[in-house]
């Protein structure tokens, strides 16, 4: 029987009780008890400052619709809201993703309703302390330096660190912001934890995204996971996995150095060294290929250069792979065995796979390994890419990124031309706002700009070495924690060099309290997503509404409010806002999703009005969790959230596209192919789909992507109505605003991006396929002249450091001080930096200490025992103090951390530096102080799973 919510209105209390029922209790700590919970549940400290007594128990019960703020997977659950407090909160069971499932986090979601750690009004610190300061007087000073250091070192020395907590709404806001400003200098949490798989994805088959559902798992045969932890970092996720082990009897292969929570339901666990996928992936390739258990067809009709990785596959037989990687050659004939008998199968990965120097290499073994067995395009096959955050999927495709504009146009003079259209400004007046000069050869207008994982970098190094005028002098730290970061004693360096820090967060974060300054740091209250309303996209692509819960707390804003304040202080809000009606002093949200809608056209995210998404979010219950396609109701045909590509304009209503590349449906139905984004041939190859293409196709075979000339040669351009025609005109599918040429492309089954194969090779890449890399910091010097890192270069604005990091390994003898390889990954307790939820006392009861995981045989070799304080010391030299968790889920020679933890530097507490009451309840040091170098060279992805330490008692 499935649960659906009838009605927005809950029946209030009977009469009062007296205490806490069980089930009162319940639905406060979600599963906590204990000291920190029960003292915030006794405590007085209550949303909006009120207390318990202020709400009559019988208050009329308000329910409003949200999303889970923590992970991807994009959980429903009904807020109860009496006299504007938020008092309750109950799963929803009628949602089409979690049916009433939700983790720690979930449960604990209400507890952001109250507050009681967060910032509650405008803060600077002077001479040491922090002061309280109005909001005008905050922006003024803020908008006053920023001009003052535009004027002296122009606009690339403002940095614009963006949030994957924001809105969709938010995320496009913050990145024209920053456009308008005249600056590439903005990013994102996605590149520390997925850049490398937008990167390597979208340049195998066309999208960087995950290629099917949370749901379609349901359908899999195999589930392979290489570098993912589901059941700590997307429990949820864990409802659609385990019904394909119930149902499908689907065969879980996990690919991860310590045997984790997943690994515990897995038929094969394969704990591979750190760093070493590729030539995993090419010894489950070489037994593919040996044995003929390829998709031959498949092989031919859908992708180019196979024949390279097969050869390539050869330089990796059983005994090789071995070596490399640890593990017996059985486990790997295995794990090839396994995938090719029980097809459909899907592969999934998450930071594991990500987080390294070769990280997008990465990521395209990953998916030739699907290419070979043709488990694209279908059912249960595809790559499931989880993502951590709330919204990262959407903050990423909005362009909250150094190099692209929304929708992945990229920074050449065309995309800004696009773009400057649907902003309806002078592209001269853009144009004006950058720094006209060129440096290092480049121009900083497209050129992209410096990284979130090296924001710092560009604040230390010396200036002539940064293709940009001067070094970064001021920063926002909007929603972004820096304790997320490697090296994080640079980090400490560069807040302490800057004129300004300005962190603009519910939270005062490590950018507010980590430095050593005495002045110029502002502290401004944004609100929680739960005191906004907007829409986010899960990691299926899909998109949701939020409800506003509550009103923003104490004297915390809306984040778009905020950026309006600034505009107007630095004179944009003009332009900023010019298509947005202003009401109650913020841009309209449905105005600037609108706007979205109007030049997204590349990923298809133009179907989804605010209206659609809306209807979808009031009607989970008539949305299938098997199918997530409405059976009925108003929504009907359609796919929950209207996954992109939802081609066309909202009134094509076109239904999401559940499946990319599925050519069993039609394009209309949410049917496709791979995208032709590469030009049409290589070499004198042709790289376009050979007698493959979606049903109804009339164009029966590869063809390029839809310009107005093609339009024209096919004898469809008078399909087009006149407005459409001039339009169109002299544009593409991705540039005509209008919708034309996209409409027509669909009416006659055509996939406007063009049908083509999926490439192999990637010819603009460093490494044209998957080469393995061994780590900057490897415990393998035996196999660094067999498979050496890259040389020095220069990425975009930023030298970059390889060889002459690896080279100490050995001149220094790095790996002989340091001989335990360090890895880190994530708690179910926790997310991300951890200052929101270490902040919430149900969660902070469940995990109060950070700690080291450490093999018994490591821990006898140096005196150490479970529940031990120790110091463990990096490969550079960052030394932290934490807990020795002795335990054989991680293999000798490796050791484990979590990474949601700070507050603690070194040994020292940074207690001192937070602003009263804003102390989390729990601090710990950040693995970072001892993760060292190392970047991807065409994302700029920082190495966190692949490092050397040694480990001491305290």
């Amino acid at each position: 029987m499935k649960l659906t919510r009838k009605s927005n209105v809950a029946p209030a209390a009977d009469k009062p009780t007296l205490g806490i029922s069980r089930r009162q209790f319940m639905k406060h700590a979600g599963i906590a008890t204990g000291g920190i919970a029960a003292a915030s549940l006794m405590g007085t400290g209550m949303m909006r400052r009120a207390e318990a007594a202020d709400v009559p128990y019988d208050a009329p019960i308000e329910i409003k619709r949200t999303i889970c703020s923590a992970c991807a997977v994009g959980c429903g659950l009904y807020a109860e809201v009496q006299n504007g407090v938020w008092t309750g909160q109950e799963p929803a069971f009628d949602h089409p993703f979690n049916a009433g499932g939700h983790c720690a986090k979930g449960a604990a979601l209400r507890e952001h309703g109250h507050g009681e750690k967060r910032l509650k009004y405008p803060m600077k610190l002077v001479d040491g302390k922090w002061k309280k300061i109005s909001w005008d007087q905050a922006i003024n000073e803020v908008g006053d330096k920023m001009l003052e250091i535009r004027k002296e070192s122009g606009p690339d020395s403002v940095y614009f660190m963006g949030s994957a907590k924001f809105s969709n709404e938010g995320c496009y806001s913050y990145r024209k912001l920053a456009a308008m400003w005249g600056t590439n200098n903005v990013d994102h949490s996605a590149r520390i934890c997925h850049s490398t798989t937008v990167a390597g994805v979208a340049n195998t088959w066309g999208y960087g995204a995950q290629t099917n559902s949370f749901n379609d798992i349901q359908n899999a045969n195999a589930i392979f996971f290489i570098g993912a932890n589901p059941a700590e970092a997307h429990p949820v996720s864990m409802q659609h996995i385990l019904i394909a082990k119930e149902k499908n009897n689907a065969k879980i292969i996990v690919v991860d150095p310590r045997y984790t929570r997943t690994a515990a339901h897995s038929d094969l666990h394969c704990p591979i060294r750190p760093g070493t996928d590729i030539p995993f992936i090419y010894g489950m390739l070489w037994h593919i290929f040996e044995n003929g258990w390829e998709d031959k067809t498949f092989i031919e009709q859908r992708t180019y250069a196979m024949d390279e990785i097969r050869a390539e596959a050869k330089k990796f037989p059983p005994k090789e792979v071995a070596d490399v990687c640890g593990v017996s050659e059985e486990v790997i004939y295995q794990a090839a065995k396994l995938m090719a008998e029980n097809r459909p199968g899907t592969v999934v990965w998450c930071m594991g796979g990500t987080q390294h120097h070769v990280g997008n290499a990465n990521t395209r073994a990953y998916c030739l390994l699907q290419l070979a067995l043709g488990n694209m395009g279908v059912s249960g096959g595809g790559t499931n890419i989880f993502r951590g955050h709330d919204n990262v999927q959407g903050a990423t495709d909005l362009g909250l990124l150094f190099d692209n504009l929304p929708g992945y146009y990229g920074l050449t003079t065309a995309a800004w031309q696009h773009w400057t259209n649907v902003w309806e400004l002078d592209m001269e007046w853009v144009k004006g706002r950058f720094d006209q000069g060129t440096y290092l050869g480049r121009e900083p207008m497209t050129t992209p700009g410096i990284p979130c994982s090296r924001w710092h970098d560009g604040v230390l190094l010396e200036k002539d070495k940064l293709a940009q005028k001067d070094n970064i002098r001021m920063a926002f730290f909007w929603g972004q924690s820096v304790n997320t970061e490697t090296r994080q004693s640079e980090v400490r360096d560069a807040l302490d060099k800057m004129d300004t820090v300005v962190v603009v967060d519910p939270f005062p974060t490590m950018a507010g309290v980590m430095h050593r300054r005495k002045n110029g740091v502002y502290l401004l209250p944004a609100c929680t997503q739960f005191e906004a309303s907007g829409a986010i996209s899960n990691s299926g692509r899909s998109i949701q509404w939020r409800e506003q819960v509550v009103q923003p707390l104490f004297e915390s804003k809306n984040d778009i409010e905020i950026m309006y304040m600034l505009a107007k202080k630095v004179g944009i809000a003009d332009q900023w806002a010019k298509r947005w009606e202003i009401k109650d002093g913020k841009p309209v949200t449905e105005d600037i999703s609108r706007e979205i809608n109007r030049g997204m056209w590349t990923i298809g995210y133009t179907g989804q009005s605010p209206e659609r998404i809306k209807q979808h979010t009031m009607n989970w219950g008539t949305f299938s969790n098997k199918t997530l396609e409405a059976e009925g109701g108003p929504c009907k045909g359609e796919t929950y959230g209207l996954p992109w590509p939802c081609w066309g304009t909202p009134e094509m209503g076109h239904p999401g596209t559940q499946i990319l590349y599925d050519t069993s449906k039609h394009v209309k139905d949410g049917g496709g192919n791979f995208r032709a984004r590469y030009g049409v041939e290589h070499n004198g190859h042709n790289i376009l789909a050979e007698g493959s293409f979606s049903k109804g196709c009339e164009l029966e075979d590869g063809f390029p992507e839809f310009t107005d000339k093609m339009l024209k040669q096919l004898g469809w351009w008078d399909e087009l109505t006149a407005e459409e025609k001039a339009s169109a005109e002299g544009k593409n599918w991705k540039t005509d605003l209008s919708g034309g040429i996209v409409r027509v492309a669909v009416k006659h089954g055509c996939i406007p991006f063009g049908n083509a194969k999926a490439r192999c090779i990637v010819w603009t890449f460093p490494d044209q396929f998957p080469v393995h890399r061994e780590p900057l910091y490897t415990s393998r010097r035996d196999l660094i002249a067999k498979y050496p890192t890259y040389a020095d270069m220069q990425v975009h604005r930023l030298p970059t450091l390889y060889k002459s990091i690896q080279d100490k390994v050995i001149t220094d003898n790095l790996d002989k001080k340091y001989p335990l390889v360090l890895t880190s990954g994530r708690l179910v307790e926790y997310e991300g930096g951890g200052e929101e939820s270490r902040s919430n006392p149900w969660l902070a009861e469940l995990q109060q200490e950070m700690f080291v995981e450490i093999n018994p045989a490591d821990a006898a070799d140096r005196g150490l025992r479970d529940g031990e304080m120790v110091w463990l010391e990096g490969a550079e030299g960052g030394r932290i103090k934490v807990m020795a968790m002795v335990t054989p889920r991680v293999p000798k020679g490796i050791t484990w951390m979590p990474y949601h933890f700070a507050g603690v530097m070194h040994g020292e507490s940074l207690e001192p530096n937070y602003p009263e009451g804003t102390v989390p309840y729990v601090l710990g040091e950040s693995c970072n102080t001892a993760l060292t170098y190392g970047y991807d060279p065409v994302t700029q992805m920082q190495e966190t799973k692949a490092s050397l330490c040694q480990i001491e008692k305290a």
